[in-house]
């Protein structure tokens, strides 16, 4: 009874000390995880280093760190800083009337007679359209203007966390598997259950950051390409702004090249909308459609209609981190799922079909 009443007394301080701990590091989730993220992403090359420096950890860790920021860190930096950059610029002209959307509408609407004939027929207002696309634009590009001010704003909170990532990505890339070995031994669901897990969680979290990555440079580079051939203004913002909702299986990229292509055939410009079109289609789309389920859905292991409904579920909980985050809870429900089905489910099929055979027997 006293050992009993011990035992209960120790895991309620357990739980207790635990919880007040997570709370203590809640808001450096974000640092702590992208930190995990780049630990895993690179730990094929720490483990080539360990084995061309045998009994150097701490060098192999710095090599794979500095790895790290040259390809991943320094590369998202500047396309963020150009993304802000470019918004503001933007901004600027749509504000100061070198972007003027009333003119593009009338160019619109006088190529294509259809459209006033349709705005009649369900009585639009196309000065009132004209008004909202301003407006509109506006806004879009004062977020981003906002967005990089902010930013400054927030200098010091943002160099603070990213820091602590950096310093955290070298302790998880030297210590990774002894640290993984103590949660092991911590953790009450069963070695066996918890190797699985850990793996599954370190598979989806590399072909998710990977893949989605890969995919999302790809085709915004394509697509701020395109653009630029074709004449359109801000090739670079959409190119940056296609690398970001790339982000987005299937149908991410297209959210910028099919407004822009209806553009143009609208504008009168129907051989670069079928150009666009087209390049859409056939380059960008392939692109999507050949590598993301290569090198994201290939080692998920989860259908693409899941892929995409766990992507835009993460996006709207947890903002861009829930690309990565959405995935990967995904991947651990499944998981867990699995693992109850086959050690669960099946001995209690097994169990029912023994008895009815029993009983008939």
């Amino acid at each position: 009874m006293q050992r009993n009443l011990e035992d209960r007394s120790f895991l309620l301080l357990l739980l207790a000390v635990t919880f007040g701990f997570g709370l203590l590091i809640l808001p450096f989730f974000y640092a702590i995880f992208w930190a995990a993220m780049l630990a895993i992403l690179f730990a094929p090359l720490h483990r080539w280093l360990i084995r061309r420096f045998p009994g150097r950890d701490n060098v192999s860790a710095l090599l794979t760190l500095l790895a790290s920021v040259l390809i991943v860190v320094i590369p998202l930096a500047v396309m963020m800083t150009m993304l802000a950059k470019e918004g503001a610029r933007v901004y600027q002209q749509v504000s100061s009337g070198e972007i003027q959307l009333q003119v593009l509408v009338d160019k619109a609407r006088a190529a294509m007679p259809v459209i006033q004939e349709l705005a009649e027929r369900f009585e639009i207002d196309l000065g009132n359209v004209k008004q909202m696309l301003s407006q509109a634009a506006l806004t879009g590009s004062k977020f981003f203007a906002t967005q990089a001010f902010n930013f400054g704003q927030e200098y010091l909170q943002f160099t603070v966390s990213f820091v602590l990532m950096l310093y955290l990505t070298f302790f998880f890339l030297r210590d990774g598997r002894s640290l993984i070995q103590l949660l092991i031994r911590a953790l009450p669901l069963g070695d066996t259950r918890e190797i699985h897990l850990f793996q599954k969680f370190a598979e989806v979290s590399r072909a998710t950051v990977k893949g989605n990555l890969v995919v999302a440079m790809v085709q915004g580079s394509l697509g701020g390409l395109i653009f630029w051939a074709l004449g359109i203004k801000g090739a670079l913002l959409w190119g940056v702004v296609m690398v970001v909702l790339s982000l987005l299986p299937a149908v991410g990229s297209a959210l910028v090249w099919g407004p822009a292509a209806a553009y143009l055939f609208f504008s009168g410009d129907v051989f670069k909308g079928v150009v666009l079109v087209l390049f859409g289609f056939f380059v960008i789309g392939l692109v999507d459609n050949v590598l993301r389920p290569v090198l994201v859905g290939r080692d998920t292991k989860m259908p693409d209609y899941l892929v995409l409904l766990s992507t835009l579920g993460g996006l709207s909980l947890f903002g861009l981190n829930g690309f990565v985050l959405g995935p990967v809870l995904t991947a651990l429900f499944l998981a867990f799922w699995q693992i109850f089905m086959e050690e669960f489910n099946n001995g209690e099929e097994e169990t029912f079909v023994d008895e009815d055979e029993a009983s008939g027997g």
